[in-house]
Parts: structure tokens; C-alpha cells; sequence
């Protein structure tokens, strides 16, 4: 059995097979776009793992010979001294999982190779960066070092906890760094909150993930290169817009972890003509391909644009329905498949409520609205407060930012706040998975945890706060404003039009009749 799959053009195979993420890198480089190369570690490898408790025969030899095939495509060597090769080793199952597995980044960056590549690029606090970034990583990872760790020793404590736990040939050998590293991905899919996760969306248990390993590019190389997120329409409304958030001089994990506050996609065309053309010519191949709204991960180094992942659809409910509509519109699709386009979860959510601006509102803060929808509830600082709590009442979690560690408490809140991030932060795309009311880069929020209480606008407040929030606007307010509900949806009627005409009657058990016992 063939247990790993290149990422070419020419690879076949479903996502069930090479997972989501490996699958949609397939089809970017069948689209002309530019993706590093690697190749993926198919999901039938992680269900005998899990089995097996060990690689399963034959997968050792594959993974060492794949590693040659990326050695010789990219004239470089995996912790070589020079033209080092790093490698990035990331989870993807067929289903979408938003931050529920591992992924280890710059990964064969050994001494000797962050010297190399220190050498090759002039720039050695790049080279340590990169170094510091893969040791704490491997670590968490595949030690389990409290994540909460990462990043706050130096490259010499993370050295020593490695050779600690590992043993010392571990550190310069970057072949076994791999193997281990691939270990680790495959078991995260049997991780508490990857099971939790997939238990809330209803996602069989036996798919496994897939591991795709492909060449570094490096987002945190100088001031010409940097990582961010791309939709290409506005995820909260639809509009045909490119929609997005942007780091400069950094790592993709910064722009997604929530821990860094981001810059607006649309800072890209100022800074980086080039790149910020690319992208867009890349929004529209990936759309007109999929006859969706897409959004795509990428990373651009030394002002050359790289793509990432991509993934269709997922939009929120008045969104769906625009983007449904507007497609229709623009002879995408027909009006048949723009009504099968929106889920009733969807339908659901279209007449949005929101705080109503007219009225008396204390305001506590105000951040980016990235999951439409109100939430009311008392404050909760942590994760497994806000599932104690939310036994007796709704719950609005707030956090300097979220990790999967806090999916629990996710799970159990009405509403999250967050600090720090943006509309891809860790906190806004798993909200949006759960349809739950987000305000994310509330800037001036501060989280006293060890306090178990919240400081906004100069103001204390303890947990256990009635606060209400507004994930359209991004507002937080105390107590419970009034709410008001919009009175119609040109884009919604638009649909019911056409679910009217396509259903030809309206007895129960129509198409139009159903859409109108949503709303």
C-alpha cells in the first residue's frame, strides 16, 4: 500500500484520502498557483497508527524517500549547513477542524542549519527566530510542553528540555525530528478536544487526518515578507469585496493563534504592490474554479507571494444568502443551486440581532465583530470557569486570545470576547463553526485571570458580569441593552422569490413554505 502522495498536479485522490488541506493544495497547483512544494501522509496511515500504536509497514521507507524527492525538487538539504531545507509538518483531515490538531513549523532547522541559513540570507536574528520558533514548537507539540511555555524561554531552555526528554541526538538530526513530528500529528486526531470537537459537529471518529509536509516559506524574513488570510468577500456580509488581516515580518501561526494584533488585509497593496496583485488574481481563480467564496492562507517571502490552503464556502448566515444570491446573479450557478447553497442553520441566522444603536448603552469596549449575532451572559476569564458556570445560566468567555484548550469552555459559552487577533484568529473561526456571537481585538481589554476579572475603558469588571455583546459591530456592553431585529433581507426575499417559483406551490411541505417557517 502507498501510504504518501505528492503534491503535484497530476496527484489523484479525495479528500477522504489526502485529506482537506493536501487535497486543496492539489487542486491550487492544478490552478497554476504558486504552492511550496512537499508532498502528504494519507488519512488511511493515521487510522493504522491509532491501531497499531506505530507507523505501519512500509511508511518509514516512503517518508525518507519523499524527503529526497523535496530535497532534489528544491536543491536543498533537510538540516543541511548550506541552502538548509526546513519543512513544515501540519494536520489536515477531510473535514474542516479549525485548530483541533498539531501542526510543527521550520522543523530540520538544527545549529548548523540556522547557521546556514543565517549565512545565506545576511540576516541571523531571522535565522534564531526561525530556530527558537521550531524548538519551542517541537517541544509543546511532541513533548507536551505546556503551550503556555512556548516561546517565553531562549533557544538554550528549549534545547535542554528537548535533550531532557528526548535525548540529545534529537536535536541535530533532523530525520528523526520528522519522524517524530509526523507521529505527533497523526495522534492529535485522538486528542480530548479534537474527539470534543468532532462530537459538536457530529464528525465520524474513524476518518483520521492526513500529514502534509511541505517546504518552509518564511513570513518572518525582513520587512518584504509576512502571512495573512484572504477572503474574497467579506465573510460578514458578503459583499464582493477581498476581506482579510495581514502581518507583516511574521509567521502564519501568529496571524491565526489570535496572540498578535493584525493589520488590515488592505495595508497589502501600499506595502507590497506585487504580492497584494497576486493575491487578488489568486481570490479569483479559486473562486471562479470552485463557483464560491473562498479564502485562502499565504505567506509571501522576500516580496514572492506563496499560497498555502484554500477552502470554499463557510460563510455565516446573511452572508451565505448574499453570496448565494449574487452568484446567481452573476451566472455562476443557477437559482435552484443558490436555494441548496444555504442551510437552515444559515436561514437561521439571516435576520441578524443586533444592539440597538439608538438606545441607552453602557459601553464597556469595542472590538472587530467576527461572527455576527448577540450574546448575553455573565463573564467568565477561563475556559473551565465558563463550563462550571454555564450549568447555571449563559456565559460570555473572555480571553487574551483562545487556543484548542479552550474549546470546553467554547463549547459551553452563549458569546466569546478576545483581547487580541482578528476575523482568522483561533477565537473568530471556531466561533463562526459554532454560529457563536464573536468580538475579537478588543485592544484596550484586559484579562486578570489570577483576579478572575476583566479591566475595559479604566473600568473593573469582576467575573460573574451580566456584559451583552454585539459580534456584527463588536460591541461590549454591560447589562442588557435593548436589541433589535432588522425588519427584512433584500437578499433573503430575493431567495424566497425564487424558492416561491421553483416549488410552484406553497403547501407544508414546499421549498418556500420551509424557508418561511425558519424565519
Amino acid at each position: 500500500m502507498t501510504w504518501i502522495h505528492p503534491l503535484s498536479p497530476e496527484t489523484g485522490g479525495s479528500a477522504a484520502v489526502l485529506g482537506g488541506k493536501a487535497y486543496g493544495l492539489v487542486v491550487l497547483r492544478r490552478l497554476g498557483l504558486p504552492v511550496p512544494p512537499g508532498f502528504v501522509i494519507g488519512t488511511g496511515a493515521c487510522r493504522a497508527f491509532l491501531r497499531d500504536g506505530r507507523f505501519p509497514d512500509g511508511l518509514g521507507a516512503e517518508l525518507a524517500a519523499a524527503v529526497s524527492e523535496l530535497e532534489a525538487a528544491t536543491g536543498r538539504r533537510l538540516g543541511g549547513a548550506e541552502r538548509p531545507l526546513a519543512v513544515s509538518v501540519r494536520s489536515g483531515a477531510s473535514v474542516s477542524m479549525p485548530g483541533m490538531m498539531s501542526t510543527i513549523l521550520n522543523l530540520g532547522l538544527t545549529a548548523e542549519a540556522a547557521e546556514g541559513l543565517a549565512a545565506e540570507t545576511g540576516d541571523q536574528r531571522f535565522a534564531l527566530d526561525s530556530r527558537l520558533r521550531f524548538l519551542s514548537g517541537f517541544a509543546a507539540t511532541v513533548l507536551g510542553v505546556d503551550p503556555a511555555a512556548r516561546g517565553a524561554g531562549g533557544i538554550g531552555e528549549f534545547e535542554a528540555l528537548i535533550r531532557e526528554r528526548a535525548g540529545h541526538a534529537v536535536l541535530d538530526d533532523p530525520a528523526r525530528q520528522l519522524e517524530l513530528a509526523v507521529g505527533a500529528v497523526l495522534a492529535s486526531w485522538d486528542t480530548p478536544r479534537a474527539r470534543t470537537y468532532r462530537e459538536l459537529h457530529e464528525i465520524p471518529h474513524d476518518l483520521g487526518t492526513a500529514v502534509t509536509v511541505q517546504a518552509m516559506v518564511f513570513g518572518n524574513r525582513g520587512d518584504h515578507s509576512g502571512s495573512g488570510v484572504a477572503f474574497s468577500r467579506d465573510p460578514n456580509t458578503g459583499e464582493r469585496v477581498p476581506y482579510g488581516e495581514v502581518l507583516f515580518g511574521r509567521q502564519g501561526e501568529d496571524v491565526v493563534s489570535g496572540r498578535t494584533i493584525t493589520r488590515p488585509l488592505a495595508e497589502l497593496a501600499g506595502r507590497e504592490p506585487a504580492v497584494w496583485a497576486g493575491l487578488l488574481a489568486a481570490l479569483s481563480r479559486v473562486e471562479g474554479h470552485y463557483r464560491d467564496a473562498c479564502h485562502v492562507e499565504f505567506t509571501f517571502e522576500a516580496g514572492r507571494l506563496w499560497i498555502l490552503q484554500v477552502r470554499p464556502g463557510g460563510l455565516a448566515g446573511r452572508a451565505a444568502v448574499r453570496v448565494a444570491v449574487d452568484l446567481a446573479d452573476e451566472g455562476v450557478i443557477d437559482r435552484r443551486e443558490a436555494l441548496l447553497r444555504v442551510s437552515p442553520r444559515q436561514l437561521d441566522q439571516v435576520r441578524t440581532p443586533r444592539i440597538d444603536p439608538s438606545g441607552v448603552l453602557d459601553l464597556l469596549t469595542r472590538g472587530v465583530g467576527a461572527c455576527p449575532g448577540v450574546a448575553t451572559g455573565r463573564v467568565a476569564t477561563t475556559a473551565d470557569t465558563a463550563a462550571r458556570m454555564a450549568a447555571e445560566g449563559p456565559v460570555i468567555l473572555v480571553r487574551p486570545e483562545t487556543s484548542p484548550l479552550d474549546l470546553h469552555g467554547l463549547a459551553a459559552a452563549a458569546g466569546v470576547v478576545t483581547a487580541r487577533g482578528g476575523p482568522a484568529s483561533h477565537a473568530a473561526v471556531v466561533a463562526r463553526s459554532m454560529g457563536r456571537p464573536a468580538v475579537v481585538g478588543a485592544a484596550d481589554l484586559e484579562v486578570d485571570v489570577a483576579a478572575a476579572r476583566v479591566r475595559a475603558g479604566g473600568r473593573a469588571i469582576p467575573e460573574g458580569t451580566l456584559v451583552t455583546i454585539d459580534g456584527t459591530g463588536g460591541e461590549v456592553a454591560a447589562g442588557s441593552p435593548r436589541i433589535v431585529t432588522a425588519a427584512s433581507d433584500p437578499h433573503l426575499d430575493r431567495l424566497l422569490e425564487w424558492a416561491d417559483a421553483v416549488s410552484g406551490d406553497r403547501s407544508p411541505g414546499s421549498a418556500a413554505e420551509r424557508l418561511r417557517r425558519a424565519h
